[in-house]
């Protein structure tokens, strides 16, 4: 069975609730230690990577949010021009190696494909290009709540994401790891999350809520190309503004 998305609706009133606001801090600040500065970078969030995006497109270029269709879109960034676009992960609409950075959230684990998602990513990545990746951690507590969106789709070991980079072809890096404290709403629990965060990346850092990997696009090994035809029916509800497109492809 194919595991279903989270619905947007869902993922904005998490992020918008005192338990999604203390889970993105806790997150963003591990995304940090893994997140290497490369100025000037065109980044794309896949998945629904807007409240991280926030944090780190000041550098940029320019930022997209790629929200997949199973999903749902809303526009981002809020009273700007919109960069926001719905797609298919499997099929980006991006010209080859254009992209620096893509921060995946809430959307590996959703895949219908992983392997394809990943080779679409490799395939937009420019040489050199780093992916980093969010993911539910399958030993952890967040894993089985379901109240929270870390509690749906496919949860992953650091082992089987390691082999999925290096199957499709990526070197894996930098690793954090994540939401130590339980998807709790008691206000005595969240009060602690700050110790049970610093005290779990110490003590038990394989129940971590979220597993988070940093890797580099690979060049030397090439990967097998076989022409498809896309399976889709594709109709884009909100496109980036300001970046000229050639027949449904953004432009650099």
């Amino acid at each position: 069975m194919l595991p279903m998305h989270t619905d947007i609706v869902d993922l904005r009133q998490f992020y918008h609730s005192e338990l999604g606001r203390m889970a993105e801090q806790a997150v963003s600040m591990a995304l940090a230690s893994v997140w290497a500065r490369l100025p000037e970078e065109r980044l794309v969030g896949l998945g629904y990577a807007v409240p991280y995006l926030e944090r780190f497109r000041a550098d940029t270029e320019r930022t997209f949010a790629f929200m997949p269709a199973g999903q749902g879109a809303v526009n981002w960034p809020v009273a700007e021009l919109s960069s926001t676009a719905l797609v298919f992960d499997e099929e980006l609409p991006l010209p080859d190696a254009s992209i620096d950075r893509v921060l995946m959230v809430h959307s590996l684990e959703f895949a219908e494909s992983p392997r394809e998602t990943m080779k679409e990513i490799w395939r937009v990545l420019a040489p050199g290009g780093r992916l980093i990746i969010v993911v539910p951690n399958r030993r952890g507590v967040w894993a089985r709540m379901e109240h929270t969106p870390f509690g749906s789709g496919r949860p992953y070991s650091r082992g089987q994401l390691t082999a999925l980079l290096r199957e499709t072809n990526f070197t894996p890096g930098a690793t954090s790891e994540a939401l130590f404290f339980p998807p709790s709403k008691r206000k005595l629990i969240l009060r602690m999350r700050h110790s049970l965060e610093r005290f779990g990346r110490w003590l038990w850092p394989v129940f971590s809520g979220v597993i988070i990997v940093e890797a580099q696009k690979r060049l030397y090994q090439g990967l097998p190309v076989a022409a498809r035809a896309s399976r889709r029916v594709f109709v884009p509800v909100l496109a980036p503004h300001g970046v000229p497109s050639t027949r449904g492809r953004a432009e650099p």
